[in-house]
Order: C-alpha cells, then structure tokens, then sequence
C-alpha cells in the first residue's frame, strides 16, 4: 500500500544544503557562520526557549528585564525608543502607518514601498498619495525620490497657503489643511541598495509638520561605520524600522523598530505592534536581537571596518568586468540617488549575450548556481542583486569574484545596453500611467474613472481575465516579484498596456510572480 505519510523533508534538506558546497549571497546576514566567536557564544535554542515567566517580563507589557534591554539597545542606536520585533519588519511597518495614520486618513508614499506598507494602508482604509522614484538609466533600476519632489505634493496638500509665507515652509505650527497627509512613508535603501537625501526630505516634513517614517529594513548595518551611508536615525526620520537578519549577524524575523520624536503617538503605537505581532513571543528570537546588538556594538564596529576593506577591494575588481556591469558609486547625483549602500552587489547583464542568446538576469543567477555554487538574494529581469555582510569569509568573496570574471570572459556584446534602456522605459512608461490614473486621467474600456483605494477595491466582486484581455480594466489583486515584494499593481489601479506586457515579460523569464489568486499568472481578477 503506497504511504500517504512521507517523512518530514524540510529538515533533512536543510541540513544538506547547509552541508554542501553551496555559498550564501542571500539572507539572513549571519551566513550561517557557525565557526565564528560570534556564533560560538549562543546556547543551543532549544535549551533557552521559554515563555512568559517570572522574571523574564513580557514584550507587550516589558517593565522589567526586557523594558531595559531595550532601554539600552535605544542607548546603543541613539534613538528616543526601540522596540523588539520578532515579526520581522513587516510588523513595524504595519504599526507604523496604522499608528501614525487614522482610519481613512492620507499618507504620502513611495511607490516603491514593500507590500506591507500597503497592506497597512488597506487595513487602516487610507488614502494614499504616491511619490515616484526616479529611474537609473542603462540599469532599469528604481533610483532616489527628491526632497523637492515631495515638497511640491505638501505644497499642493497645502494649496500655497501655510502661514510660514508664499510656501508655507517656515512656520512648522501652523495649522494643517484637511487634505495634507498625515504622514510621509519612504524606503531607502531600497532593495538595490539606493539612498534617498532622508536628511533633505525630513526637513521638507517637519516644515509642514508631518511624520516621516522610514523603511530601512536593508540598512540594519548603516548605524555600525565602514564605508556605508548614514543611518535614517541619524538623518531626522521619526521612525526608523530595520532588518536586523537581512544584513547582520541575527535570526530570520528578527528586527528593530526606532522612535525619535515626540511626533510619534507611543501609545498608539504600542498598540498596534501588539495587534501585528505574536502574543507568544520567542525568547530565542529576543535573546538573538539582543546577542546582535551587543557584538555590533562592540566588536563588529571593527569587523566592519574590516569587512568595508574586503568589501572595497572587491568592487574595485568588480569594475574590471568587460561586459557585465557594476551598479556602482557613479550613480550618485543621478536618478534621486543620495547614496549607495556598497554591499549589495548588482551585477547587469543588459548587454551580455551568451551561446544561447541575449543573457537574461535568470540565465545569470542559474549559471551562478549550477557552475560556481553561489546563490543569489535575487535576480531581475536583467541583473542579479548579492547580498554581502561582515560575516562573509575572503573565500566566499573570492569565489563570488572570479564567478562573475569566468562568466563574463565567455560573453559577447548583446545589443549595448538596449535592454537596460528598455526596462528604463518601461519603468517610466509604467510610472507615467500610474500617475495619470491617481489624477483620474485614464481612459480605460470604460469612461474615465477616479482610482479606487485599496480596501474598496478588495471588498467589490472581481472575475478572473487572461491578462491581455485585462488592459483597461481595474485591478482587484497585486502583483509583485518577490523577493523584493514591491507591487507593480495593487487592487484598485488600472491594468495599462504597459503593466500587461512587463506582467508578460516576467513570465517569459520565468520570474516569480506573487500576489495573484491565479499562481501561473495566466489570468488576473479584475474589478466588475
């Protein structure tokens, strides 16, 4: 009789993998380094892991043991509070708008924000403003947002008459228009490593007395020196949410939520990371936050130094490559991009062909992986993104260097950087349509139409079309590679012609889509 009962796989396949050859360019930022002095101190989990008993204090109500190590860990990053997330990032995201935004309220957001930010936004009913990110040519990455884009949007939230003069940028008390956002919700770095002037645009904010929250999931090791930007915290955000095991050495779902202003309601905030985190919290999980926290700010300061050297010479070498190309520093003051967060290594093949035709950022990633061992964080349609931190081994970045130089000395030109230059207009075309349909001048298949929010959107009926028999209807799902987990669509926007075709693209090379009922993305649900 066939067994229906398999025996559990995930755990031996864990164990083989983490046993073979395979070399980590991915989450978390640990490496899984056991035999580092790092990794040596921490107790076996299941030896520490309890619950809520005496003398241990509760995440929800910390008064006592908890409520002072993060006390402390605030001390650590200079910051007015911090709160431990073992949710991940998304949970502080999640708290932060829903905390700093009422029910039906208006935030002001990057259109390259992670879901969870709009997920938050449907909960919590509001209306959303959206900011563009510029576009970086010959890459077809997202670059920077401007200080003075976002201000021209307060501005026009204010209609020119703030009390602070013709702008009304001077006087941050004066009294606030209904329509003027309640908060300013950006990412930086975005996925790709690109940083945005936060400093610039926290001052456009405070001007006009709106919060700014920012999404610094990828920017965990920013505070801690080397070669890398600065810190939101250091640059004026109000709320600052990171990654801790994105790029540091901790757990998965381990991360850290800032607050530095009294424009922060801590109550409703606490609130709200009760609502979106677990009510059993792991004490393995807070226990890791704190063992990163007291080794970075110790220790790893100089090991990131160190790694900032390794790191420096690696890119340095990188730039040698014929055909393939490094997103690198000469991207700053272009494109919105402030700062460049130098450990993300993106490598594009836009102009790279190989025996089998143009190279595809798919095609990259698999020959990474079938001939060198390396797996990726990610990989575009063009590119492929390497997450390095300080617990990388010189071999690690070693193989990582003459995998790229192997596969780049055996390719040709492509047609020169055509395909760059196409994602960028893809990029600009998609945007432009985006936000012609928020100012309500699209034309669809039916009469011009106002956009939807995002809940309204999600509780109306919806059927399922192919996806080119969707252009000019109204989206009732997202769609999202993931990673990164950043919408080209979410419920309520219109399907344009040039959302179907990149929708395409993905599938032709074999991208994965998220976020449609339909996981072959052969069809989408659609507004009736």
């Amino acid at each position: 009789m066939e067994d229906r009962h398999p025996q559990p796989r995930l755990y031996r396949q864990l164990n083989e993998y983490c046993s073979s050859d395979a070399y980590p360019f991915h989450m978390p930022g640990h490496k899984r380094r056991s035999d580092t002095a790092f990794m040596a101190g921490f107790a076996n989990p299941y030896s520490i892991d309890i619950t809520e008993i005496d003398g241990f204090d509760n995440l929800h109500h910390a008064e006592g043991l908890l409520r002072e190590s993060m006390d402390w860990a605030a001390s650590v990053y200079g910051a007015g509070r911090t709160y431990y997330l073992i949710d991940g990032s998304t949970c502080g995201v999640l708290a932060a708008v829903c905390s700093s935004v009422p029910r039906g309220g208006t935030i002001l957001m990057a259109r390259n924000s992670h879901k969870s930010a709009y997920h938050a936004a449907a909960l919590n009913e509001l209306n959303i403003r959206y900011i563009y990110p510029q576009i970086i040519d010959d890459f077809g990455l997202q670059g920077g947002l401007l200080p003075q884009d976002i201000e021209k949007m307060l501005i026009s939230a204010d209609n020119g008459q703030g009390e602070g003069g013709e702008d009304g940028c001077e006087n941050e008390t004066a009294s606030r228009p209904s329509d003027m956002p309640d908060a300013v919700f950006i990412t930086s770095p975005t996925y790709d490593g690109v940083v945005s002037d936060v400093r610039g645009i926290a001052d456009v904010c405070h001007r006009y007395g709106v919060p700014l929250i920012v999404d610094e999931a990828h920017g965990a090791h920013f505070p801690f020196g080397g070669m890398f930007p600065a810190s939101a915290l250091e640059e004026g955000a109000d709320i600052v949410i990171q990654s801790l095991h994105k790029t540091l050495p901790a757990f998965t779902q381990t991360a850290l939520l800032h607050v530095q202003t009294d424009r922060v309601d801590i109550g409703r905030l606490k609130y709200y990371l009760q609502v979106f985190q677990t009510s059993s919290p792991s004490y393995v999980l807070m226990a890791g936050i704190e063992r990163c926290i007291e080794y970075m700010s110790g220790e790893g300061r100089d090991e990131m130094k160190r790694f900032a050297g390794r790191l420096a010479n690696l890119r340095c070498r990188l730039r040698g490559l014929r055909r393939l190309r490094l997103l690198d520093r000469d991207v700053i003051g272009s494109a919105g991009v402030y700062d460049l967060d130098g450990s993300k290594i993106i490598i594009s093949a836009a102009a790279c062909a190989d025996g089998s035709g143009r190279l595809t950022g798919t095609a990259l990633a698999e020959r990474l992986r079938r001939e060198y061992r390396l797996e990726m964080e990610m990989c575009g349609a063009d590119y492929v993104t390497a997450i390095t931190t300080l617990m990388d081994s010189e071999e690690g970045l070693r193989r990582l260097e003459e995998a790229f130089f192997g596969i780049d000395e055996g390719l040709t030109d492509g047609r020169p950087a055509a395909a760059a230059h196409q994602a960028t207009a893809e990029f600009r075309s998609i945007y432009k349509s985006m936000e012609a349909f928020s100012a309500g001048r699209t034309r669809t298949c039916s009469p011009y139409i106002r956009p939807i929010p995002i809940h309204e959107a999600q509780a109306r009926p919806a059927r399922a079309l192919g996806l080119e028999a969707a252009v000019g209807h109204v989206s009732g799902e997202y769609v999202y590679l993931y990673p990164p987990g950043i919408p080209i669509v979410v419920p309520g926007e219109v399907l344009t012609e040039d959302i179907i075709d990149k929708i395409c693209t993905w599938k032709r090379q074999n991208l994965l889509i998220q976020g449609m009922y339909d996981h072959t993305a052969a069809e989408i649900r659609v507004l009736i």
